[in-house]
């Protein structure tokens, strides 16, 4: 199996990232350090759940708020799963499921489709959850579905704790690419597409 690994480093007068990817890694050796503690945990969920080694380091205007962090991190991580998958031969390219989280559920489905867009009706009930603006999901959503190339659709079908809805919403996202990355042995030299591009 061929390595799809990839590194994207961004700086900014705002945040200084650095993002190491491995699509095929072991969850266990993630280093996650934002500056943001719910994003931290939130990336660790989809590092475990997505099946994949993420090494994320950002240093942000965090004394500002988290806005600048959450979205630029979710711009490098974009990137770096679009560079790691390469021409994307032989994925599976879509994946679509509903994932409770106690008495939330929300559904994730995506296509791997190189058109960015974020399609996206969730509703939380609160503004914050401790510190993080509930806002910021749907940013860092838009900024990796932009980045990665993904049509990546988001919604609440039930819910009213905050925090189980962003659970839901990242722990969908990650089981939904980890299928959509796999590889189809019967089609592994192919683009999963009529176009002969993604």
């Amino acid at each position: 199996m061929k390595q799809r690994t990839a590194e994207v480093t961004r700086k900014t007068g705002e945040t200084d990232i650095s993002v190491t990817v491995n699509l095929d890694g072991n969850p266990a050796d993630s280093d996650i350090s934002t500056g943001v503690g719910f994003l931290n945990h939130m990336l660790v969920l989809l590092s475990r759940h997505g099946g994949m080694e993420l090494r994320v380091s950002c240093h942000g205007d965090t004394d500002v708020d988290d806005h600048h962090s959450t979205e630029d991190i979710g711009i490098a991580l974009g990137q770096a799963i679009a560079k790691a998958l390469g021409d994307k031969k032989g994925i599976r390219r879509y994946a679509s499921l509903a994932l409770p989280m106690d008495e939330a559920l929300v559904l994730c489905a995506l296509d791997i489709s190189g058109r960015g867009g974020l399609f996206y009706d969730v509703e939380f009930l609160t503004e914050k959850i401790g510190t993080f603006d509930t806002e910021l999901v749907e940013e860092f959503m838009n900024s990796l579905a932009m980045n990665a190339g993904l049509t990546l659709h988001l919604r609440k079908l039930a819910g009213t704790n905050s925090h189980h809805i962003a659970e839901a919403c990242f722990k969908g996202l990650a089981r939904a690419l980890r299928e959509a990355v796999s590889e189809d042995e019967r089609f592994h030299s192919s683009i999963p597409s009529t176009k002969g591009v993604l």
